[in-house]
């Protein structure tokens, strides 16, 4: 099985998330450091839809201005252009498998889809 983690290495959840994606047998993991080489605009609103989830409950809050900026009141394009612009709006860790995606928070989220 293949899992792409959208990664900061500076996040201990995002590096906890990593460690149990490589511990697991059978699992070939692509690390993107999304800060470095964000996902395209189309891209994450797929995530988000294949988690179940709208791209303002993916918002950063803790370290972002998102709130100041009434982010999380935002329509979906806002949100996702305001993520695409500033990729440290973007919470992680995201996996994605053939099983699905998940905001890993808390890290054995990533259990759901593996």
């Amino acid at each position: 099985m293949k899992a792409t983690i959208w990664h900061n290495p500076k996040c201990g959840t995002s590096r906890n998330t990593l460690a149990i994606l490589e511990e697991r047998d059978g699992v070939e993991v692509e690390v993107i450091e999304y800060l470095k080489n964000p996902p395209s605009r189309e891209k994450l609103a797929q995530l988000y839809a294949d988690a179940g989830m709208t791209p303002a409950e993916g918002l950063r809050m803790r370290g972002t201005d998102a709130e100041e900026r009434g982010l999380p009141e935002a329509d979906a394009d806002t949100v996702l252009d305001a993520m695409v612009a500033e990729p440290i709006l973007i919470e992680r860790p995201l996996v994605e498998t053939e099983k699905g995606v998940r905001l890993c928070r808390p890290k054995e989220t990533v259990e759901e889809i593996l």
